[in-house]
């Protein structure tokens, strides 16, 4: 039972009795806020949206979508996640269920259909819920992730995109003021503001407005440039958590493994130390909102169980950090078709067996960015543009965000952007024809009782959860 909102105490989480709680758990990635490798479509949301619906018609579209919000996430799934001790799950979610851009300020009710529903599901096992806004309007970073069709994040630069941003906040908060269940919100998802002071600007106003409305929740704040930075932050803000993202490349196909070492192991701490230099300054408390490493999959690699306990052990020796530093985490992410959730749809699923082939291609052309693997034929063809680029513009690698060289721009451009959606509507018309029985029964491989749970990153994960709080 909940014992009051929680609140910001000094550089700790408390209840109304004063107790720490130390939030640990998941993101809900891929469901209200979708993303090309968690469900397998190339590009963006919007685009695959559309795509759907031209394909499908506006019945089977609507019908589709709502039994695959329906499976994945359902009673079956919130028990599970309280069965391994995980108290939290960050619900990301798109603005686009709640407004349209075509008819901005003017809420969609419908759009609260499945999030209504799964925080009552986490309510009912003793599981808090963080309320994460991943996509606004304009783009608040250039990323796949925001639903951003460009490499340009318009946030920024339109006072409009803002305006309706504190609007739909303003919207929400009204309708979850007083739920203790609520450990709060979170504004806005990995921000990337090229000029570092208008992010802290943004959450000066946002916080205020909210606060009117809901003067008690918790807001979670991402630092800047995918939550990696605080350069531009000037003051800590009352009731708030300051919140980093802490992968590791370590734990990714074309990063260099990890073995265990001792100087492996000081790269990390250095990694988070360097992260939270600014909440140890200013005493604040920490939340690592994403993190985690993706995992191999038999069927492209013969070794993946001898890589997978690899990226196991990375993920402990990043939690062991966590753990002396007694901070609130939610890894990256619960539920997906085999990279990197805690539960995974099974390879002779419908919906795997469907989209095998379109899968295989993604591979091939390195089509998403997150869990790529190397592929001979796409650097045959970047490699001499990249070396070119670089050569008439040698600044062009300096280009923000900072986190990016040439490469990482010219692939998002290119492979991530401009390539992957021109494959849209190949993806959909693998659903072409498809009777309204045959949409339910893809729909339902993303349901519980019909996927594979990662037992070996689960384990670590209930280990972890379960530390004791250090009054």
């Amino acid at each position: 039972m909940a014992t009051g909102i929680l609140k910001v105490k000094d550089t700790n989480v408390v209840d109304e009795n004063g107790k720490t709680v130390i939030l640990r758990g998941a993101g809900l990635g891929g469901w209200l806020n979708m993303e090309n490798f968690i469900t397998g479509y190339p590009g963006h949301e919007s685009q695959h949206r559309a795509a759907m619906l031209q394909v499908l018609g506006k019945e089977k579209y609507d019908f589709f979508f709502d039994k695959w919000l329906e499976a994945f996430f359902t009673e079956g799934d919130a028990k599970y996640f309280a069965s391994l001790g995980l108290n939290c799950i960050r619900i990301p979610f798109n603005y686009r269920h709640f407004e349209d851009d075509m008819n901005p300020r003017v809420l969609k009710e419908e759009g609260f259909k499945h999030l209504d529903r799964a925080i009552e599901l986490c309510t009912k096992q003793g599981i808090y819920t963080i309320l994460d806004m991943h996509t606004l309007p304009g783009g608040q970073n250039p990323g796949w992730h925001s639903d951003n069709a460009t490499p340009y994040a318009a946030f920024w630069d339109y006072k409009d995109h803002q305006d309706r941003t504190v609007w739909l906040w303003e919207q929400i908060v009204e309708r979850y003021k007083g739920n203790p269940w609520i450990a709060g919100y979170n504004p806005i998802n990995e921000p990337c503001d090229p000029q570092h002071v208008r992010l802290p600007a943004f959450y000066k106003r946002i916080e205020k407005a909210i606060r009117k409305i809901d003067p008690d929740h918790i807001l979670w704040l991402d630092g800047n440039t995918f939550a990696m930075e605080f350069r531009g932050f000037d003051e800590v803000l009352p009731n708030c958590v300051y919140a980093l993202h802490d992968y590791s490349m370590m734990g990714f196909p074309t990063g260099r493994p990890f073995t265990g070492t001792d100087e492996q192991k000081a790269i990390l701490a250095r990694q988070y130390a360097r992260k939270t230099e600014f909440h140890r300054e200013n005493k604040t408390a920490i939340w690592n909102g994403e993190f985690g490493p993706v995992y191999a999959n038999p069927r492209y690699e013969p070794e993946a169980e001898k890589i997978n306990q690899g990226r196991y052990e990375l993920l402990g020796e990043q939690m062991k950090i966590y753990d002396k530093a007694q901070i609130s985490w939610t890894i990256w992410l619960y539920k997906d078709i085999g990279l990197q959730g805690m539960v995974h749809t099974s390879p002779d699923s419908p919906w795997n067996k469907l989209i095998a082939p379109f899968l295989e291609k993604k591979k091939r052309l390195q089509l998403d960015s997150w869990g790529k693997y190397p592929s001979e034929e796409v650097d045959n063809l970047m490699k001499p543009l990249i070396e070119w680029v670089d050569k008439v513009s040698p600044t062009a690698k300096d280009l923000y965000p900072t986190s990016w060289n040439t490469q990482k721009h010219l692939d998002r451009a290119i492979l991530q952007t401009f390539l992957s959606d021109s494959l849209q509507m190949e993806f959909a018309e693998l659903f072409k024809d498809k009777s309204f029985d045959e949409l339910e029964l893809l729909a339902k491989s993303f349901q519980f009782d019909q996927c594979i749970q990662r037992d070996g990153l689960n384990r670590i994960m209930s280990d972890h959860a379960t530390v004791a709080v250090l009054e």
